[in-house]
């Protein structure tokens, strides 16, 4: 039984979050010094929707754990966060997973979705609803467009998994929003803060839970100069794409030495609502 409650007219109410996962998850892009590890992120805006949506509802504060560390490979997030996140006992768990095996040379993608469906089977069969992501389309975007033909496979793979695990979607390959490169970061890899403030409103329409989450309303982008271009070229090359061969080349990775951001359940409340 799942243990979340439901109220029909208000919406289901979740008491006890934890979300899994890498740097999608820790939230890479969207900096907040007040915040542990410096960053905020969709899942902590998720989190506190859900809370102020349980506080409307006259409870407590509930809790909220966040062990994604950025760099992950998605049996080290099955193999480091799943344990955890059970012994938490909750009733809401997202997991994102898979994006930095698809940056690696080779992989087996059916023994990898294969692991990933026990692991999503362990977290729904616990009674708490699970959600999933697809891997996001990013061929509108140079260089990795050249990993499209094997994300959609991992998707392919992905979608009839959580099926069968019990999992619910958010389908953030079909999300054309992103297709838009003022939700991304100079390193064109992580979400921007107006990214991750997307991400969260998509992830609570997904959930069924009002939310206060305004969904980024842009002007077109102006479009860039020859010059302007290669600004921004080599922006991407010095924050990203040299730092990324240098770990590559050490065997290092960018999650060493990071610790999860929540690792136990914390009460985490909206600060718009507290600055009212």
């Amino acid at each position: 039984m799942d243990r979340h409650t439901q109220d029909a007219a208000a919406g289901p109410v979740y008491r006890r979050y934890v979300a899994l996962g890498d740097s999608f998850t820790e939230g890479v892009g969207d900096d907040d010094a007040a915040r542990p590890n410096g960053l905020r992120g969709w899942a902590d805006r998720v989190a506190e929707q859900l809370a102020a949506h349980v506080v409307r509802a006259g409870g407590p504060v509930p809790g909220y754990a966040n062990l994604a560390v950025r760099g992950r490979l998605l049996p080290q997030i099955l193999d480091e966060q799943i344990e955890p996140a059970l012994a938490l006992q909750p009733d809401l768990v997202t997991v994102y997973a898979g994006g930095n095996d698809m940056m690696r040379p080779s992989l087996d993608l059916d023994a990898l979705v294969a692991r990933y469906e026990e692991a999503l089977g362990r977290l729904a069969g616990s009674g708490a609803r699970v959600l999933v992501f697809t891997a996001y389309d990013a061929g509108w975007a140079p260089v990795f467009r050249r990993l499209r033909g094997r994300t959609a496979i991992y998707n392919e793979l992905l979608r009839p998994a959580a099926a069968r695990a019990g999992a619910d979607l958010v389908d953030y390959w079909n999300m054309r929003r992103f297709d838009d490169t003022r939700m991304w970061g100079t390193d064109r890899l992580h979400m921007s803060p107006l990214g991750h403030t997307l991400m969260a409103a998509e992830v609570l329409d997904v959930l069924g839970v009002p939310h206060a989450v305004e969904r980024p309303q842009l002007p077109a982008a102006p479009a860039l100069t020859r010059s302007e271009q290669r600004d921004v070229d080599r922006e991407w090359l010095r924050t990203f794409l040299v730092p990324w061969v240098g770990r590559r080349l050490r065997g290092a990775s960018s999650g060493d030495g990071i610790t999860p951001k929540y690792p136990v359940l914390t009460p985490i409340a909206d600060p718009v609502q507290n600055a009212g």
